[in-house]
């Protein structure tokens, strides 16, 4: 088996120091940890209790969770992810998503507080963690996602997610803090490397909007979950996705002689829908929009 590697951590209590390490984390390998970022240990450990407590309720309640996305609420086990189970909220900046997601699995008041706040909080530090103009985000759709992985000891080796890239610009991600099963690929050698729980992190992923955003500047990390014991594994993500009507495209700073635009502008939701469709789990779909050369 191969060994664990240890991804860039950065210090949010010393990030002014640590632009250049966080840069470098994005170019290198598409993903990092942030330490000391200010999400008190209690409320991490209470969203997971949340979190748990939801997936047991019955199917017809969790059933409820339907959004206008397709695929983006209540997910069960299906042949494509038989090991795999969500909930979600596809768009939690917008006015009463959070609570419209708790009404519909009847949460109770504490869970929904703790769902809301974290909500809340992840997106504060994710703006925080990358250094970005928070005007960046604005009006971007931020999915919330909680995710069950059904190991048991007879399905050790199976894959709980298959090898895919985030479709959007970055997601910060609460893995589990005990149940290993992470893996990225590095992007110098191209190996499947597995990633260790580091209790009291997160850990963030660049997406495909990132790398087209940053004109192929930051890894959009290719990772997968793998059954590595026999025990359920959870994960909460938080997903900054891509503007809801203005064009993709890499700011003009990042644009020169030495470093010509590598993709047109395009809209984010014809980027998901064209993944889809042309089953690109991994970003093989944004070569479609790489600027063609006229030399």
């Amino acid at each position: 088996m191969m060994s664990s590697v240890c991804i860039p951590e950065i210090d949010m209590q010393d990030f002014e120091q640590q632009s250049g390490k966080l840069i470098a984390a994005c170019e290198e390998w598409g993903c990092f940890r942030i330490i000391n970022h200010g999400i008190p240990v209690s409320l991490m450990s209470e969203i997971k209790l949340v979190a748990r407590s939801l997936f047991d309720l019955p199917m017809e309640i969790k059933q409820r969770n339907a959004e206008v996305v397709a695929g983006k609420g209540y997910s069960p086990l299906d042949m494509d992810n038989p090991l795999l189970e969500g909930l979600g909220v596809y768009d939690m900046a917008l006015p009463g998503a959070v609570d419209k997601f708790c009404d519909q699995l009847n949460a109770t008041p504490q869970q929904s507080h703790a769902v809301h706040e974290l909500a809340q909080d992840m997106v504060q530090k994710l703006v925080e963690s990358t250094g970005l103009d928070s005007e960046l985000f604005k009006g971007w759709p931020c999915q919330f996602r909680l995710n069950k992985y059904h190991f048991t000891a007879q399905t050790i080796g199976s894959n709980g997610s298959q090898m895919h890239t985030d479709v959007g610009f970055l997601t910060i991600l609460q893995d589990d803090e005990i149940v290993s099963g992470l893996k990225v690929v590095d992007k110098k050698s191209g190996a499947l490397v597995p990633i260790d729980p580091m209790p009291g992190t997160l850990l963030v992923n660049i997406g495909d909007l990132g790398k087209a955003w940053s004109n192929g500047r930051f890894y959009n990390v290719k990772h997968q979950v793998q059954c590595n014991e026999g025990t359920t594994r959870m994960s909460i993500a938080c997903f900054v996705l891509g503007p809801k009507e203005a064009k993709v495209e890499a700011p003009t700073q990042l644009v020169d002689s030495d470093h010509p635009r590598l993709f047109v502008p395009f809209l984010f939701e014809d980027y998901r829908l064209l993944r889809i469709s042309t089953r690109s789990p991994t970003g093989g779909a944004l070569e479609l929009f790489r600027v063609t050369s006229t030399t």
